[in-house]
């Protein structure tokens, strides 16, 4: 039988906080008790924001809380390639088209069609779904962007993908915590359709999370992946990617989060709740895990 292998993947372009902690706990807990492996993966695709400096004190942070590093650590901006071969096998499968729309240029035409009463569909996150080009710009104008050096995202043709697949898909969905991580799986089912045509690169950047995260947990050979809540619903657009390109498909769990006092999910802006700033006030072991209800 194959041992399970966690992870827990996060970026260093700001300091962990207790949201961190509890999905490193968890992932660490979890392959203790179903007797697996656990791995962290540095996710540095922003090269502008990730610092080495960020790194080394995200690491800090995880030794204070006891979490291994199994060396060597999987780092993104060394897997650049391997993202734009997967990138190419959906280019090759007619899947992927260059998007020229500005973020403001997608607000300003959601607001006009809104301002008629009528309501522009959302994905689960609350973005607005992407309106196509053509939706907003002439064709002089779609032509004067693709020939010059204006900046671009590549999306997914969500319509071209599922109607690839052809059928519906579903994912593996079982209990985050204590006892219920031997629960019996569930079915999930994946409707990536509610996310739209979602980013798989731009210009500059040749992966996406979407992509890079099911690239990464295969070539990792992750089996488990256990996250946050907050990426629950993100599932149905990496179960389509895996599909697409051939790529196993872990068991997921997902936790709970840990909220600020305005009931968000904390973020690394905030400095009131970061691991380093805490444990430099002197915090102990047992209180973080009072705090977050470990």
């Amino acid at each position: 039988m194959t041992k399970p292998v966690f992870r827990f993947a996060p970026s260093p372009n700001g300091h962990l906080h207790l949201g961190h902690a509890l999905s490193a706990l968890l992932n660490t807990r979890a392959a203790v008790a179903l007797k697996g492996r656990f791995l962290v993966r540095v996710e540095d695709i922003d090269l502008t924001r990730c610092t080495r400096q960020l790194e080394q004190e995200m690491f800090e942070d995880l030794a204070w809380l006891g979490v291994p590093l199994d060396e060597p650590v999987l780092r993104q901006s060394d897997a650049f390639p391997e993202y734009r071969a997967a990138l190419e096998k959906l280019q090759d499968l007619g899947l992927v088209y260059p998007a020229y729309l500005t973020r403001a240029e997608i607000k300003k035409f959601v607001a006009e069609f809104e301002a008629e009463g009528q309501k522009w569909p959302r994905d689960p996150d609350g973005a607005p779904l992407y309106p196509g080009d053509a939706s907003v710009l002439s064709e002089t104008e779609c032509n004067d962007r693709s020939n010059s050096d204006a900046p671009f995202t590549l999306r997914l043709d969500m319509k071209a993908a599922l109607k690839r697949i052809g059928r519906s898909l579903f994912w593996e969905e079982t209990g985050a915590e204590g006892k219920a991580l031997f629960d019996k799986p569930h079915q999930i089912s994946a409707d990536a359709a509610v996310w739209g045509d979602v980013v798989l690169a731009r210009k500059d950047t040749p992966t996406s999370y979407h992509l890079s995260v099911v690239v990464d947990d295969a070539r990792q050979g992750i089996t488990d992946v256990l996250r946050g809540k907050d990426l629950y619903e993100a599932t149905s657009v990496h179960r389509l990617l895996q599909e697409l390109l051939g790529l196993p498909v872990p068991l997921y769990r997902h936790h709970r989060l840990i909220l600020g006092e305005d009931g968000r999910k904390l973020s690394k802006s905030n400095q009131d709740t970061s691991l380093r700033s805490l444990r430099q006030a002197g915090a102990s072991h047992a209180q973080l895990r009072r705090r977050i209800g470990l």
